[in-house]
């Protein structure tokens, strides 16, 4: 076997990763969840999902420390919002000189903090950290179609390895040099991704192109605001993912705007499947980060009031459009 990879999550794209490593790269792969969560139990047992059939050599292990211990590399893969409450289990155990490759995007809802910046606060010194992210769906990788995505890291060296180690013909990987615009920049197309899906489900895709001209400014305004490089939102983490989030019928948030447009049962339905987009806790930590640096964040408070306020939609995008106006730079 190749080199040990452990992958902290049990879900969609925490089981893409079991099998990409596995499959792809040859490598030696522990996955972890909960004891007791339903989907890990039938997880671990049938060693399939949704998406995806995985081989009978990759482990599973519901004992976080025996997960941290297995591998230098630990892939985390878990609802974003959730990252706070693994970070801490994960200190429980005091890990050192590993390196945490987060594949989530999103912010933290109530504290408007990168996920990065969520486990370093809580790990050793030692640890690296890196974000995986960018275009992609599990159902087009398994069927072979290539796609380029961008590691960035709090720590070259880290991610230069975690770069030459993981790398492929199916996902070729640039390295990222702006982790808060690469964290920044690919949690915020999720939340266009819900403003496009409901330009769909109101019948006014033809607004697609506005939304997302307008959209990479917003989000270059909020990543030069955090201290990040503008020219991040016009990469492989946030633009670069448009066609696979504003577009595809594969994208969740996409989806999940065009459902909570059409009815309330059509959403239920989505929540039940699916659960929740990421795009929907981000929005209310970009309204909240908006006012913080008091920068024009139109299209990311329209998806909030529409979300967390009980804005009507069509009021809301006809605001939009009379905000339409002057120069446009």
């Amino acid at each position: 076997m190749g080199t040990k990879v452990a992958i902290l999550g049990c879900g969609r794209w925490a089981g893409f990763h079991a099998w990409y490593q596995s499959e792809k790269l040859g490598n030696e792969v522990l996955v972890w969840g909960r004891e007791g969560d339903p989907l890990f139990e039938d997880f671990a047992a049938t060693h399939k999902n949704g998406y995806l059939t995985l081989n009978d050599e990759v482990k599973f292990e519901s004992d976080l420390k025996a997960a941290l211990d297995f591998s230098k590399y630990v892939i985390v893969a878990i609802s974003a919002q959730a990252m706070r409450d693994l970070s801490a289990n994960i200190a429980r155990h005091n890990p050192k000189n590993k390196i945490f490759v987060l594949c989530m995007k999103g912010i933290d809802c109530e504290t408007c903090e990168r996920l990065s910046v969520i486990l370093r606060e809580k790990i050793d010194e030692t640890n690296k950290i890196c974000v995986w992210v960018g275009p992609g769906h599990v159902q087009e990788f398994t069927e072979d179609k290539p796609n380029v995505m961008v590691i960035d890291g709090d720590d070259k060296g880290a991610r230069d390895e975690v770069y030459e180690a993981f790398a492929s013909d199916l996902i070729r990987i640039y390295r990222g040099n702006d982790l808060i615009g690469t964290e920044f920049g690919a949690a915020s197309k999720n939340v266009l991704g819900i403003a496009a899906g409901m330009l769909d489900g109101a019948g006014l895709p033809s607004l697609k192109g506005p939304l997302m001209a307008r959209g990479m400014l917003e989000c270059a305004r909020l990543i030069v605001a955090e201290g990040g490089n503008a020219n991040s939102a016009y990469g492989i983490a946030h633009v670069g993912d448009f066609e696979a989030t504003l577009f595809s019928g594969n994208s969740h948030n996409r989806k999940y705007g065009e459902e909570f447009v059409k009815s309330k049962e059509c959403l239920e339905d989505f929540n039940k499947r699916i659960g929740t987009a990421e795009g929907v806790p981000t929005s209310k930590a970009f309204f909240k980060l908006a006012e913080k640096h008091k920068i024009e964040m139109p299209i990311a408070g329209a998806v909030y009031k529409i979300l967390h306020e009980g804005a009507d939609i069509k009021e809301v995008f006809d605001d939009l459009m009379r905000e339409v106006k002057g120069e446009e730079f």
